[in-house]
């Protein structure tokens, strides 16, 4: 790695005794510290001519004006698991740091708890919604969270007792691996304490809630899953559109003429990304709404406007999704990328009909009927029956 200018720490809260010898040592030979009050602190840095605290908000610009000189940047124990060391990374070339890391809180709440650190889903809340929590939690789970501060336990509490899971166990992890390390157990339902210090970090262990509890995995949530005002793809027809879209992690999809947003919101829980394009005000609303019910504000956005012309500027798709609106004028504007188109109407049914008789790819036609009550017995009620084009 040759000589880098920057040395990434990763500090406990055991501070300067819980260190190894490379670490002290780069603090010793730095000329310049950068930290967190509380870092620098536990460091025994605070007030020391070369401690500089981090902006507020959080910036690394003042670290990388001292480019040349010998920095180290104090974080909490990994600095690559939700920690600065990728902020830094990126805006560096790689031999002009390196990184000491320590036992992040994730490790130190599995060592605590005994828990299998590859099986247990963590995320940082620190600035994201509890929503986000949705698609890990189900009866019997493991999830492992770190939290803004202490206040935010009793509003995790609060949000989990009103998605109906007051049973689930709370185990509340402060300042882990210092001497100030405190373990507290209680539910959803109970009452969080109001002396919780910070850093801290909650496990949510499932083990009580009933049967049952969760999103479904696979495609297909049921339609009231979602607020929408009726323009939706139905649950049946949606799975099979999810199916021949094939979302992939990391992929984008455009979705036009999106209503509700569902098939985004599920594209977007397999992992992918989603822009939602609907000319209607009020259809927008529904989809933010979705966005915020599900946690997806890191992975999906509306844009209002009608398409074609709302293309411009747009990133480039890996998939398009074209649920209402298709026409003659759309198709040539549509990027290079996997196309699924449902048509309900004659004439956009004429149009998929020409379209795979000139380039292929696969037709279907989807009918969908429902067992409901007739008279004083039950029948078979159609849907309006879905021409489906995928391509290629």
């Amino acid at each position: 790695m040759g000589d880098p200018w920057l040395t990434i720490v990763g500090l406990g809260e055991d501070g300067l005794p819980g260190l190894p010898a490379a670490s002290r040592d780069a603090l010793d030979r730095a000329e310049i510290v950068f930290g967190a009050p509380r870092h620098l602190t536990l460091a025994g840095l605070a007030g020391n001519a070369r401690a500089r605290e981090w902006p507020v908000p959080f910036d690394i610009a003042p670290l990388i004006a001292r480019r040349g000189q010998r920095v180290a940047a104090l974080v909490s124990g990994d600095p690559f698991w939700f920690g600065a060391g990728g902020t830094l990374a990126a805006a560096l070339e790689p031999g002009e740091w390196c990184a000491l890391p320590m036992p992040g809180v994730f490790s130190l709440a599995a060592a605590r708890l005994g828990w299998r650190l590859e099986d247990t889903p963590c995320l940082g809340l620190h600035a994201a919604p509890f929503a986000r929590l949705r698609p890990h939690l189900a009866r019997g789970c493991r999830v492992l969270v770190t939290l803004r501060d202490g206040a935010a336990v009793g509003a995790l509490a609060e949000w989990l007792a009103a998605q109906g899971l007051g049973a689930m166990r709370i185990a509340v992890l402060e300042r882990l691996g210092g001497p100030a390390e405190r373990i507290r157990r209680m539910t959803a339902c109970d009452l969080a304490p109001d002396d919780i210090a910070a850093p801290v970090a909650v496990a949510l262990d499932g083990a009580d809630l009933p049967a049952g509890t969760g999103l479904p995995r696979g495609f297909g949530l049921p339609d009231d899953a979602f607020a929408h005002d009726g323009q939706i793809t139905k649950r049946a027809i949606r799975a099979v559109t999810l199916s021949a879209l094939a979302p992939r992690p990391g992929e984008l999809l455009w979705d036009i003429g999106a209503g509700s947003g569902s098939v985004s919101v599920e594209w977007c829980l397999n992992g992918g990304r989603a822009i939602c394009i609907e000319p209607r005000a009020d259809r927008i609303a529904n989809i933010a709404a979705n966005i915020d019910r599900f946690g997806l504000s890191d992975r999906m956005r509306a844009v209002q406007g009608a398409a074609p012309g709302v293309f411009a500027g747009l990133p480039a798709p890996d998939a398009i999704f074209v649920g209402g609106g298709a026409d003659a004028d759309l198709i040539p504007a549509l990027p290079p990328a996997r196309l699924v188109i449902n048509a309900v109407t004659l004439e956009t049914e004429a149009l998929l009909a020409a379209l795979h008789a000139e380039r292929g790819g696969r037709l279907m036609r989807l009918s969908i009927e429902e067992a409901a009550p007739l008279g004083r017995m039950r029948g078979w009620t159609p849907a309006r029956a879905v021409t489906q084009w995928s391509w290629p």
